[in-house]
């Protein structure tokens, strides 16, 4: 039994991490760039028309969550999904059809809800 929490909480914590990446739309942006292939830093920023700092500290973000890694190539680093599976997993989400609720969350500028 005690086995059984341990792999709720790994879960659990796989899934925070997971949301607390998509939770800011540069990075949910910076993902779905990176589910169609590796990108460079410069060319990344310019996709996603931010500077290359900001960028920089979206991608130290998915590297910390462990959905980004980097693969060094000369004086050049590339970065790319850590596991090809997230790439199906962004897919899958995409296809999510979300029944929003309006008058749910009244005050969702003020409290944070969706």
């Amino acid at each position: 039994m005690y086995c059984q929490a341990v792999e709720i909480l790994t879960h659990g914590s796989v899934l925070a991490r997971f949301g607390h990446a998509l939770s800011d739309p540069t990075r949910a942006r910076l993902l779905l760039a990176l589910r169609e292939g590796p990108g460079y830093p410069a060319e990344l920023a310019d996709l996603m028309g931010c500077t290359r700092q900001k960028l920089s500290n979206h991608l130290t973000c998915l590297r910390g969550c462990g959905l980004v890694v980097t693969v060094p190539e000369g004086r050049r680093v590339r970065y790319e999904l850590a596991d090809p599976r997230l790439a199906h997993a962004l897919g899958d989400l995409l296809g999510v059809v979300l029944a929003v609720d309006p008058l749910a969350c009244p005050d969702s500028a003020e409290k944070g809800c969706c």
